[in-house]
């Protein structure tokens, strides 16, 4: 994966980003991306029905920022190492993402982009986190795999995606921010490097 981590850390540093006032809570998330059986992947986590918002969600590792964090990548990474158990020296951040708002429970969201070996010694924390769900870049690049439809939030007509993959769903900010990292990615990679087996 040389080329293509550098092609993609050089596209997330030069594409124009999208900037929004923080008017709600900050938080953090990891686009966790990785090598195995010779594909890309990205790994998501399915969220407990315990927690206060977004209770059985697929989502991205990642949430709330906290007073002790220095920055908002350090949130995310150390909520990475509490929810799954991921440490943030396993984790080669390449790049951020749009600042992203949640819909129904203001939080902006700063989405980092990290490239993590394979395997790792993850360890769910059950209580935020019920499981890892790892999902091929490719399966999502899919035709049919993203939908659209035209929905009324707060009194105004929104288009919002969706990502379906073996009857699991993908909504929200999470396919937000997961359509904004399959374009980088498919713009970091030729035709060649998409399809091709990765190196570990």
């Amino acid at each position: 994966m040389e080329g293509l981590r550098e092609k993609l850390k050089q596209t997330l540093a030069t594409r124009p980003r999208f900037h929004m006032a923080a008017s709600g809570r900050r938080a953090a998330v990891l686009v966790p991306v990785y090598c195995k059986d010779g594909q890309y992947y990205i790994l998501f986590t399915k969220r407990t029905d315990k927690v206060t918002n977004h209770k059985s969600e697929i989502s991205f590792p990642g949430g709330a920022y906290q007073e002790g964090d220095p920055t908002l990548l350090d949130t995310a990474l150390r909520e990475c190492t509490e929810e799954i158990g991921l440490e943030a020296v396993a984790v080669e951040v390449l790049g951020e993402l749009d600042v992203t708002a949640t819909l129904t429970t203001n939080y902006i969201i700063t989405p980092y982009v990290g490239l993590i070996g394979w395997p790792q010694p993850l360890k769910l924390d059950g209580r935020e986190a019920e499981e890892i769900i790892e999902i091929p870049v490719l399966a999502l690049l899919q035709p049919g795999c993203l939908r659209e439809e035209i929905r009324v939030v707060g009194g105004r007509p929104i288009t919002a995606s969706s990502y379906n993959y073996q009857g699991r769903v993908i909504w929200g900010a999470t396919a937000r921010i997961l359509r904004q990292f399959l374009g980088a990615f498919v713009r970091s990679a030729s035709s060649g490097e998409v399809a091709a087996d990765c190196q570990a």
